[in-house]
């Protein structure tokens, strides 16, 4: 047994002694008790008194394999956690409450053997998950019951009585993800960027500058146009050096690393809004909806076709006065007269107008042909059993649980249009998933097709190297559903002893509602509302640490063996990844998405 930086180690399976991770658990939590550092019980626990527990009526509990689906926007997970509010911890706490679990087995979510079929990282969302456990189903009318104690962002769809073995996670064969994307997050950095001038410099070194400009042909034109159409006349219409000063502010300043997960005070609005306060119905192709339209492919020249950007009318996200748009600092916010406090500077309400102009030249870009063939292209290198190391977060190139089987990875070739921006659908059916993983895997597919990389980086990926891979944002991702086929086959009976079908195809409308409802409506409005993939491919941009040059026709070579600090912190470890782009520091194990 080795033991090291905090955790301890099976030395011949490399996987975590779980029995020993337990103990120590429980030896920390009595030592913190004996120090007076005892935090109370956790959130989730519903407190009842001897009395009440004694004077309860025990049931027979079944175990039982539950189908859901749930918003993950707002909460910090899917698994169950003592301090934080998780999907998981917000469902135990309505089995209690409609008599589901017994009294007694309301403080221990292990006294009712609850386990998940994939635990999804924050704001991580599930159109169908399901757990296991042991619960009370002699009320007709449970599960009406558990959903009229749970926010309209989880909901419980049947529970189906399994044989006592049952473990939602072990028996489950394989899971299908979504991960909504725009297709703006394809287009090339902007060329007076750190990354899109360093991709030009090392194409030119490694002699490739015609084969970059060929994985870039069908979007050379994009920022030429922009620059022409849009930019250049914003800037022509301010004073010399007010417009000198905007651009030297947009693309020389230091990048600023985001973190991108939903913002708090937005992300609360949002659970405690009205069905009414929500915008109109949006679908995905086959939902039908009216506010959905179908995508015809244009030309190269897609920049020019789009309607000119009225700058008197471009309207600002809350972020667009602070984050980065070519990896710049945030404009220092200063007060106007409309909220009690001074006006902006000349410079910071010029940038800002600016900002706004680029992200709606972005978002009226509409994918070609050519650019969806390469985004597929790209995807499929990831089919079939990989080494996926470099796509979660404390793995070793030789440590075997990091190699992943993938089945499928497809793009819808039917983008969609929703408020003006194009979204493009992409699914991925895999054995299972390790933390981070998908979004590693959308990062890096939009940054091969976006930088004109090579696609055999992509196999490179796969090997001994460390890489930096950022995570995307988790607000594009969902759960679609996990796959139960080896055991319905095998346990599904007919008779007194039936066992019906752990799956969602009994639900399929009311999960088809909520998923356009609760999940796809959400995606869309925070997207409108804070431009986050915008503002996380921006920052990656403007990254001068290096880390991304792999990227480069140079390849592994290019990426800088030093990473020098910068103001946004220090950079130990070797890695833009490690600073910010990974804040997480949970166990790769076992956490999907």
């Amino acid at each position: 047994m080795v033991v090291g930086s905090g955790q301890i180690w099976d030395a011949r399976s490399g996987a975590a002694d779980k029995r020993a991770r337990t103990e120590a658990t429980q030896e920390t939590a009595k030592r913190r008790k004996l120090n007076g550092d005892d935090r109370g019980p956790p959130i989730y626990v519903t407190n009842f008194s001897k009395e009440e527990i004694e004077a309860e009526e025990r049931k027979p509990k079944k175990k039982v394999a539950v189908m859901m689906s749930y918003s993950g926007s707002g909460y910090k997970g899917m698994q169950i956690n003592n301090d934080e509010k998780t999907i998981e911890g917000e469902l135990f706490k309505a089995l209690v409450a409609a008599g589901a679990i017994s009294k007694a087995n309301a403080d221990d979510p292990k006294k009712s053997s609850l386990n998940r079929c994939a635990r999804t990282d924050r704001g991580v969302h599930a159109a169908g998950n399901v757990i296991s456990l042991k619960m009370i189903l002699e009320d007709p009318d449970i599960i009406a019951k558990i959903n009229g104690h749970l926010s309209p962002q989880i909901r419980v769809w049947g529970a189906e009585q399994t044989k006592g073995s049952f473990s939602a996670y072990q028996l489950c064969d394989s899971r299908i993800y979504e991960y909504l994307i725009p297709t703006y997050c394809f287009l090339p950095p902007h060329p007076e960027s750190f990354l899109g001038k360093e991709l030009v410099k090392l194409a030119e070194e490694a002699g490739d500058s015609a084969g970059l400009e060929e994985r870039q042909h069908e979007v050379s034109s994009f920022w030429k146009d922009t620059e022409e159409n849009h930019v250049n006349p914003f800037l022509g219409s301010l004073s010399p050096e007010v417009s000198a000063s905007v651009r030297k502010a947009l693309y020389d300043a230091e990048p600023k690393i985001l973190d991108v997960e939903p913002d708090a005070q937005h992300v609360a609005s949002d659970i405690t809004a009205k069905p009414a306060e929500a915008q109109a119905a949006v679908e995905l192709p086959d939902g039908g909806g009216n506010d959905v339209q179908p995508v015809t492919h244009r030309e190269p020249n897609s920049v020019q076709d789009a309607e000119a950007i009225d700058t008197s009318k471009v309207v600002l996200s809350p972020h667009d006065s602070g984050i980065g748009l070519i990896g710049e600092p945030p404009v220092a916010q200063t007060p106007n007269e409309t909220d009690g406090r001074p006006p902006l500077s000349a410079l910071e309400e010029a940038l800002k107008k600016l900002k706004g102009i680029i992200v709606s030249a972005k978002k009226a870009y509409r994918v070609q042909p050519a650019r969806l063939a390469r985004v597929q292209s790209v995807l499929n290198q990831y089919i079939g059993t990989r080494n996926f190391h470099n796509y979660t977060i404390s793995k070793s190139p030789r440590d075997p649980s990091a190699r992943r089987v993938i089945k499928s990875f497809t793009v819808d070739p039917q983008p969609i249009l929703i408020n003006n921006t194009e979204w493009l659908s992409l699914k991925v059916h895999g054995q299972s998933f390790m933390m981070h993983q998908i979004r590693k895997m959308v990062t890096m597919a939009a940054l091969v097709v976006r930088c004109g990389c090579p696609e055999e980086r992509m196999k490179e990926s796969y090997g001994n190297e460390k890489l930096t891979i950022p995570k995307a944002p988790s607000l594009g991702l969902l759960l679609e559903r996990p796959v139960f086929e080896t055991y319905n086959r095998n346990t599904v009976k007919e008779g007194p002893n039936a066992r019906g079908e752990v799956g969602f195809e009994r639900y399929g409308k009311e999960v088809q509602e909520f998923k356009q409802k609760e999940i796809y409506e959400r995606i869309f409005r925070e997207e409108e509302r804070d431009d986050t993939f915008h503002s996380f491919f921006a920052s990656l941009d403007g990254m001068r640490w290096g880390d991304l040059l792999y990227l480069s026709s140079v390849g592994l070579p290019a990426v800088k063996k030093e990473v020098p600090k910068s103001g946004n912190g220090d950079a130990e470890g070797g890695s833009a990844d490690a600073v910010a782009l990974d804040e997480d520091s949970e166990d790769a194990d076992g956490q999907d998405g």
